[in-house]
């Protein structure tokens, strides 16, 4: 079927007060963009590494992408358009995008930001550009939130065997604490809010 014939829907962000690692993508695939949900492309492992990592307590699909707040995680994308790739995108869209990021990441306060792929990294940092990425912790905040670089969980990502996407994944759940707790006022406030 051609592609310009399919419904594409906006995805939404799953970000709520409290959030302690916001998840950021690049931009939907098409494959989300037609069902709605984050990491809906058959071969992406995002849903797999969640789990397997400790970062939820139960299995989840794309279908449950809502249900990440539960463990005070968020999700959103830089970029809003779908696309089957991320060569169609711009510079311009990538400047939009990262401007929104910045404020969504100023509002809620996430005590790290887990970028899902080194482009989105060289993107927000373009010094970075000149140096190798490892995975990890890097040194940059954003907004203010410790930035965490995980690989690009696509099944079309060759750079990284599932292993390695995996142990990245284990290392965000077990990084350092300052990071994590860094809105643990929020969260109180949050919690008292709902209380009264």
């Amino acid at each position: 079927m051609d592609d310009s014939r399919l419904r594409y829907r906006r995805l939404r962000d799953y970000i709520e007060p409290g959030v302690v690692v916001l998840f950021v993508g690049i931009n939907p695939g098409l494959r989300s963009a037609q069902t709605g949900h984050h990491f809906a492309g058959y071969s992406n492992r995002f849903w797999k590494l969640l789990h397997q990592s400790k970062l939820v307590s139960e299995p989840l699909t794309y279908d449950e992408d809502w249900r990440l707040p539960e463990w005070n995680l968020g999700l959103t994308n830089v970029i809003g358009r779908p696309s089957a790739g991320i060569d169609v995108l711009k510079p311009r869209h990538y400047e939009v995008g990262r401007k929104r990021l910045l404020a969504k990441a100023r509002h809620y306060r996430p005590g790290v930001v887990a970028l899902l792929g080194v482009t989105i990294y060289r993107m927000l940092f373009p010094e970075a550009r000149s140096r190798r990425v490892r995975l990890g912790l890097q040194p940059e905040r954003f907004a203010g939130a410790c930035v965490y670089v995980l690989p690009n969980p696509s099944g079309r990502n060759a750079h990284y065997s599932y292993r390695q996407m995996l142990d990245a994944f284990q290392a965000l759940q077990a990084t350092d604490s300052r990071c994590r707790n860094r809105n643990r006022a929020a969260v109180r406030r949050t919690q008292t809010r709902l209380s009264n």
